[in-house]
């Protein structure tokens, strides 16, 4: 099905009348008075990118960071991505309260939820897909950034299938990986080979102990005459972020002199016009492979859940962008490629806003369909929430919170560890907890909850690495994720500080820790093979007994008087500030 601008617009005229908003109401929202997903053609290459879906096939709420420091340490002091909030919104000219509002920034996010609706959704994304390719034809590629085969229960019980065929009825057109390499390298093997339409292309992936490429480093594609080069970076940090078991026979890493050697290849003997990296690094180490690596026109970034728009960010005349996650956002690049050079472009950064976006029939159809075996398990009710609950925050998120204290409380621990995860959607308050929810949380290949004794050192080194890796000043020691969630232990947080002076005043249950006393703490998620009970189960079983939950009190650290002011933080009275 192709879809015209004519054809959309009558497509929304129905679903005016059938739940979603209508054209009418969507221009008047956005302020415009215009369709604002009506994107002048322009140029003769267009690139539609995705990312970090996360598996979520139906549209999710999705609540972007309260707090997401940049230290001046790490030179990334109210630098985008680091700005959160209003400080956000007034960098990019967004007004509060607008769609793009909504879709940019946390403040409000229960109220403007209730007016706008869900984002995402690949139906959703289908529709403004086929929409675009109409437009401009053979000009687009699709590229999906990674991180689209885990996250939901039907992506784990599918072991992926429920994915690829979504990516495959997208008809996306190049692909990396991250959480895609923890099914093992024989099913991703499998699933590249023979269900996989789109090309995977990684230049950072080599095999132990020969060194040589797992998969192709890049691809030349002839679009309207001139060569566009797609380079392929996946996951940089994928055995040490996840469990190396997965994957023992291939190496990873960021490799900036081979991704330069591959720049040049790509220039010098295949004539590229321009060089675009489909990457998964993360926003961060993207802007410092950037200023590293020469002859890069456009790096399509992810893995860290990151708004770089509705603005390029710009380092060694390379353009940078992040796609957030969830399906929240479309981007668009219409770029005029030269003879050997990028003559201009225009991006636009398109929030995938189920109520303004119909759905594709065809995308909708295979969606219930995949889903329609687990969809009883999948609907069980275990619980109600009274509070906002949500994950992605550089500390706490009410979600781990409460999924905290359901480990602690389930494996009659002192304390408790949830990792930084970034994944996982939101749920608002009065709604109920679905087992699919508490999936949408858990959904990894290692669940298993274990139980540890720390000594307070231990305890301490623990959480010092995590911030080590959220706050390193040298991004390329900087893997994504946040802050390693707790559950009764509480501390003051100096992120300016170096590793094992960035947390003083640790205390857990209220009661200094002691450096040689053992503590016992439940966890989820280990790197080594364990046996143990999924998390998920214990999680459902602790929800069913509580009927009702909420989040509060949060383990949230104090946070040091030199963060004072940051536009990272967007609620600075959450960390006493």
């Amino acid at each position: 099905m192709n879809l015209s601008r004519r054809d959309f617009m009558a497509m929304m005229g129905i679903a005016g009348a059938t739940g979603f908003l209508s054209p009418s109401a969507i221009a008047s929202s956005w302020g415009s008075g215009k369709d604002p997903y009506e994107i002048p053609e322009y140029g003769n290459v267009t690139l539609l990118h995705i990312t970090d879906t996360h598996a979520q096939l139906l549209p999710v709420w999705w609540r972007e960071p309260g707090t997401n420091i940049g230290t001046r340490e790490q030179k990334e002091w109210g630098v985008t991505p680091h700005m959160v909030g209003d400080k956000k919104l007034e960098y990019y000219g967004i007004k509060a309260g607008t769609p793009e509002g909504y879709a940019l920034s946390c403040m409000d996010f229960d109220t403007l939820a209730h007016k706008y609706g869900k984002i995402g959704g690949y139906a959703h994304i289908a529709t403004l897909v086929k929409r675009y390719r109409e437009q401009v034809g053979k000009k687009a590629i699709l590229l999906d950034g990674g991180d689209a085969w885990q996250g939901s229960a039907t992506s784990l019980w599918t072991k992926a299938e429920d994915m690829v065929g979504a990516q495959n009825l997208l008809k996306e057109d190049y692909f990396v990986g991250h959480w895609e390499f923890t099914y093992g390298a024989d099913r991703v093997e499998y699933l590249l080979k023979h269900k996989l339409k789109a090309k995977f292309l990684s230049q950072n992936v080599f095999t132990i102990p020969w060194d040589e490429p797992v998969f192709d480093p890049y691809d030349i594609r002839e679009v309207s005459g001139r060569k566009v080069a797609i380079i392929g970076q996946s996951f940089p940090f994928t055995p040490i972020a996840n469990p190396a078991y997965f994957v023992p026979k291939w190496s990873f890493g960021i490799h900036p002199g081979h991704m330069q050697k591959m720049v040049d290849e790509c220039r010098q003997k295949h004539k590229a016009d321009i060089v675009v990296v489909l990457s998964h690094n993360g926003a961060d180490v993207d802007k410092k492979m950037a200023s590293q690596v020469n002859g890069i026109d456009i790096i399509l970034g992810g893995h860290t859940h990151e708004i770089m728009g509705p603005r390029p960010v710009k380092i060694n005349n390379t353009l940078i962008i992040n796609t957030s996650t969830n399906g929240k956002f479309l981007a668009r690049f219409d770029l005029d490629v030269g003879k050997g050079k990028l003559n201009g472009w225009r991006f636009n950064y398109l929030p995938i806003i189920s109520n303004m976006i119909p759905e594709d029939q065809e995308m909708a159809d295979y969606i219930t369909k995949v889903r329609a075996p687990y969809a009883k398990k999948l609907a069980e009710p275990l619980a109600v929430t009274e509070s906002l609950l949500y994950r992605r925050d550089n500390f706490n998120g009410t979600f781990d919170q409460i999924l905290c204290d359901a480990l602690r409380e389930e494996m009659d621990c002192e304390a408790a560890f949830s990792p930084g995860f970034r994944w996982g959607y939101c749920k608002l308050p009065g709604e109920t907890i679905t087992m699919e929810d508490v999936m949408g949380q858990t959904a990894i290949t290692y669940p298993q909850v274990t139980v540890t004794e720390y000594t307070g050192a231990e305890l301490k080194n623990v959480m010092e690495q995590v911030a080590d890796n959220l706050f390193n000043p040298n991004p390329y020691y900087i893997q994504g994720g946040d802050m390693i969630r707790v559950g009764n232990i509480q501390y003051t947080m100096n992120p300016g500080e170096t590793i094992d002076k960035r947390i003083t005043d640790l205390r857990v249950g209220g009661k200094m820790v002691q450096a040689n006393k053992r503590y016992k703490v439940a966890g989820w998620g280990a790197m080594q093979k364990v046996e143990g009970t999924p998390v998920w189960d214990i999680f459902a079983k602790w929800l069913r007994s509580k009927k009702t939950v909420s989040a509060n009190p949060r383990d949230l650290p104090v946070l040091t008087k030199n963060m004072a002011g940051n536009p990272g933080i967007a609620f600075p009275k959450e960390y006493d500030l």
